[in-house]
């Protein structure tokens, strides 16, 4: 059984919960787990992208993106399931993978698009770098 779950979401586009938060929150009722949720505020990339933003950017950002999670859990989350929110700003995968370290989940729950082998190849899929260096199983749900 999975006791401690995580799934991760894109605030901006629903299909990266529609069908996995109802598998995530179906795995922690059959355990009486605790469902985390997290979503990851990607950053610019470089310091030069960095200097076309506002300087409170990350700040406006992040607060906007917390806002929208409280609404998401509130709204999407029954209220017989425990659940933890978690909000980071960074390069997704590697955000993801800190947080699985940090909350020492048993499954990680993610949604992802159908494979294209051109963008892979151009700049990689942020679940395929989650499944390769996880150190827990990690369900895809293709969204």
């Amino acid at each position: 059984m999975f006791n401690i779950v995580l799934l991760t979401i894109d605030l901006n586009h629903p299909a990266s919960w529609e069908k996995a938060l109802p598998q995530a929150v179906e795995l922690v009722r059959a355990s009486k787990g605790k469902l985390h949720v997290m979503s990851v505020v990607p950053d610019m990339g470089t310091p030069l992208v960095e200097g076309f933003f506002p300087d409170d950017f990350e700040e406006q950002a992040v607060g906007a993106a917390n806002a929208a999670l409280n609404d998401l859990v509130t709204k999407e989350i029954p209220d017989d399931v425990k659940v933890k929110q978690h909000l980071a700003f960074g390069k997704i995968h590697k955000k993801i993978l800190k947080t699985i370290e940090e909350v020492e989940c048993d499954l990680v729950v993610m949604a992802s698009h159908k494979p294209d082998r051109v963008r892979e190849f151009l700049v990689g899929s942020n679940a395929d770098r989650v499944v390769r260096r996880s150190p827990v199983s990690v369900l895809v749900v293709r969204a």
